[in-house]
C-alpha cells in the first residue's frame, strides 16, 4: 500500500495519479481541498493532528500491508530572517517537519511488525545552497536529514528503509507561485537551464522502493544545482 501525504496537488497528486494508473494500491492524504479527480483514492487527514493520524491507521489497518510512505506534504513562507513572523515560522515547521514525523511514528509499528517498509521524505536543495528568505523552509527540510538517519538506524534490522529526496526546482507544484522574473533567475542558476520533469522524482522513488540496502541517505535531484 502506497500512502502519499500532500497528495491533493503538485508533485503529490502527480505521483498518486501515476501509481494509480499503474494499478498500485494508493491512498492520498489531503487537508485542504479535495481534488476533482480520483476522489475515491483520497482520505482527509490533518497530519498536525495526532488523533486524526491514529484514526486513519485504525480505520485502514486491514489494508495497510507492505507500506510505502511518501511524505510530500509541505508549505512555505518567505521572509528575511530579521523580519520573520514567528507564527509563520512555526507553521512551516509544523507541516514540513512535525507532521511528517507524526505520520512516520504511527506507521512504523505496523512496518516493524510486518518486517517491511519504505519511507521517502521530500527534502530540498534550498538548505544546500542557502537561498535568501527561506530560513524556515530550509530549516524544516534540513531537519528531515537528521530524522531520516536516526530512524534508519532504529529500523534497519526490521526490513525498513527510509531515505530523502533533495529536490531542486520542478515544473510542478509551488513553482507556479513564483513571479516570472524570479523564475527566470532560478532557471539561469540551474546548470541544466530548465526546470525538472517530475518523472525524475518518480524514477528515484521506484529505485528506492526496489532497494533494500539503501537507507538513511539522500538523493539529489536538481539538474546540477548545488
Amino acid at each position: 500500500m502506497i500512502i502519499i501525504s500532500g497528495a491533493s496537488k503538485g508533485i503529490g497528486k502527480y505521483l498518486l495519479d501515476k501509481f494509480n494508473n499503474e494499478g498500485q494500491k494508493v491512498i492520498g492524504l489531503f487537508n485542504s481541498t479535495l481534488p476533482k479527480t480520483n476522489t475515491e483514492l483520497f482520505q482527509h487527514v490533518n497530519i498536525l493532528e495526532e488523533d486524526q493520524i491514529i484514526k486513519f491507521v485504525k480505520d485502514n489497518l486491514i489494508q495497510l500491508k507492505d507500506i510505502i510512505l511518501i511524505n510530500c506534504a509541505g508549505t512555505n513562507y518567505n521572509s528575511m530572517s530579521h523580519k520573520f513572523d514567528y507564527n509563520e515560522w512555526k507553521k512551516v515547521f509544523d507541516v514540513n517537519t512535525h507532521g511528517t514525523f507524526l505520520l512516520i511514528k504511527h506507521l512504523l509499528p505496523i512496518m516493524r511488525d510486518q518486517k517491511y517498509g519504505r519511507i521517502i521524505n521530500f527534502a530540498s536543495v534550498v538548505p544546500q545552497i542557502g537561498t535568501m528568505g527561506t530560513a524556515a523552509y530550509a530549516g524544516s527540510k534540513s531537519a528531515l536529514w537528521g530524522i531520516t538517519k536516526v530512524i534508519a538506524k532504529e529500523n534497519a534490522s526490521k526490513g525498513i528503509t527510509i531515505n530523502s529526496l533533495n529536490l531542486g526546482y520542478f515544473n510542478i507544484g509551488m513553482i507556479s507561485e513564483v513571479p516570472e522574473n524570479v523564475l527566470n533567475s532560478i532557471i539561469e542558476m540551474i546548470p541544466k537551464k530548465e526546470l525538472g520533469d517530475p518523472i525524475n522524482i518518480l524514477n528515484a522513488i521506484n529505485f528506492l522502493i526496489n532497494s533494500d540496502y539503501i537507507t538513511g541517505t539522500a538523493i539529489d535531484i536538481n539538474g546540477g544545482l548545488f
